[in-house]
């Protein structure tokens, strides 16, 4: 087996994460590029002798054609359909351009593709199926050789098929299910894909060929309920079709219902209508794997949450570039006013001590104050189709940068000194909490906790989002100071508000 070194775009996200890792234990060097260096050096694998991380976006081609020196492959796993993003297509049709003439520029022998299956005549085929097929023939255009994998479904902890199955199947008891349910597809486990996409460096005979991926079942999506409900142990669900529910309203249910955001929910849900199965399976001839049954890849996956082991989740991706008011010189009068609140406490403890508090802040541990008022937000949220709390967090007592934690991100994490998360909430604005902690005392025996809420108002609604619920934010900030001083278990002093009148939005205290 030759090593190479190889570029996996989107390491960061479900796909790439769990293959950087396959790759490193074949012995191939891995340039391992994302849009934040931060979250990229927070994965398990990115001290590794072998990885190299740099920062690029695939928008950007100059960026990846600087990520490409001195490797042969690369791994194209970056798609646009993210909250937030109108046109995904017309973006993934540029980056995948960009990708095409990068490659060449830098004289790549081949590029390999994770897309979804689907038949590019058929005129019912979903816009984000479609997508997937255009980004193949963009990629194709280009003289590098592109080896395209079709998958369906892909079952693992923490991707976003998943999520949906295990959501609906354990909170909804009777389904009013749309007939997409009768559909069939053919999922495969995430451990049979990498192995699919790995492998196919040690076979040069893959370079430039298309293949169909999938496990050995075809299922439909009913079948696929009632299989889950059987190996989570679950009493029989009851699904009712009926045709008056369309793919956008289930969207909006399954927003709902479970983590996905309607903006990702909704056209996974219109692929559902699709067949999706292989047409051939030549691969499996190249490529000899135990495929694992939906039944053991469904089992697998449970005990992975279960024991909060999952590697890489559909949430990771996506990370949102921090808003350039956290860092900027430009004029005082630039970028408009932020607005602010702050509090602080004294507490008899060192910041190793308070540390952990802090960081296990959201999912099943709650928010410490108001936890009925974090939910009822979080259902607003849901409401007008945002993500609300139901993404929780990947473990409940460990973050790294770039982890959805309830409905923010992880921005910034500086352990026993800083953790800033940015909001992902429908807010009209930007929206910022930052949690400091600072030694006090002659010898950092104590700490001075401090709170800061940042608000950076788009227009008049902004505006008014922000003194409406000023009442509600010196209640929960203040009350939660105190409460994480209490889960300490060490004295502490009153919660005191700080004097930080509103100022421009390039001066947050670093």
């Amino acid at each position: 087996m030759t090593k190479q070194r190889v570029l996996v775009t989107g390491a960061t996200g479900y796909i790439g994460g769990r293959l950087i890792k396959n790759l490193l234990e074949r012995g191939h060097a891995v340039t391992a590029t994302a849009r934040s260096l931060d979250k990229l050096s927070c994965r398990p694998w990115a001290g590794h002798e072998l990885v190299r991380l740099v920062k690029s976006d695939v928008l950007d081609q100059a960026s990846l054609e600087q990520a490409m020196q001195d490797c042969t492959a690369a791994y194209y796993l970056v798609h646009s359909m993210q909250p937030g993003t109108l046109d995904y297509a017309d973006k993934d049709r540029t980056a995948a351009a960009n990708m095409a003439r990068a490659a060449e520029r830098q004289g790549l022998e081949r590029i390999i593709y994770l897309g979804g299956l689907g038949d590019k005549d058929d005129k019912e085929l979903s816009k984000h199926l479609r997508s997937r097929l255009e980004v193949a023939n963009v990629l194709s255009q280009g003289r590098v050789p592109v080896t395209f994998f079709r998958a369906a479904q892909i079952i693992g902890a923490g991707s976003a098929s998943f999520e949906i199955l295990r959501f609906l199947t354990e909170r909804l008891p009777v389904m009013i299910t749309p007939r997409w349910v009768h559909t069939e597809c053919q999922p495969i486990a995430v451990s049979n894909v990498i192995e699919y996409l790995a492998g196919c460096l040690d076979h040069p005979r893959t370079t430039g060929q298309t293949y169909d991926i999938g496990g050995p079942d075809i299922l439909t999506y009913k079948q696929m309920f009632e299989l889950y409900a059987q190996v989570a142990g679950l009493p029989r669900r009851i699904l009712i079709p009926v045709p008056w529910l369309t793919p956008y309203l289930s969207s909006l249910w399954i927003n709902f219902v479970t983590p996905i955001p309607t903006a990702l929910a909704k056209p996974l849900v219109l692929g559902l209508r699709n067949r999706v199965v292989c047409s051939e399976n030549r691969i499996r001839e190249i490529i000899p794997q135990e495929l694992l049954t939906c039944r053991q890849a469904i089992n697998v996956a449970l005990q992975k949450v279960q024991q909060l082991d999952v590697e890489t989740c559909w949430s990771d991706a996506g990370f949102k570039p921090p808003p350039e008011w956290l860092d900027c010189g430009d004029a005082p009068y630039a970028g408009g006013t932020l607005h602010g609140l702050s509090y602080h406490i004294d507490i008899a403890a060192s910041p190793e001590e308070v540390w952990p508090v802090v960081c296990a802040l959201g999912g099943e541990t709650g928010w410490y104050y108001g936890d009925y008022l974090w939910r009822l937000r979080g259902f607003m949220d849901r409401m007008v189709g945002g993500v609300g709390l139901r993404r929780g967090r990947r473990h409940p007592t460990e973050l790294r940068v770039g982890d959805a934690l309830d409905f923010w991100r992880v921005l910034q994490l500086e352990p026993e000194r800083r953790l800033r998360l940015l909001a992902e909430m429908k807010v009209p604005g930007e929206a910022l909490l930052d949690i400091e902690l600072r030694p006090a005392g002659t010898a950092g025996e104590r700490t001075e906790l401090i709170q800061r809420s940042r608000f950076l108002p788009h227009g008049l609604w902004g505006l008014a989002y922000w003194y409406g619920t000023y009442p509600l934010h010196v209640l929960i900030f203040k009350g939660m100071l105190r409460k994480i001083a209490h889960q300490t278990g060490r004295p502490a002093g009153p919660a005191k508000l700080m004097d930080e009148k509103p100022t421009t939005s390039c001066a947050l205290p670093r």
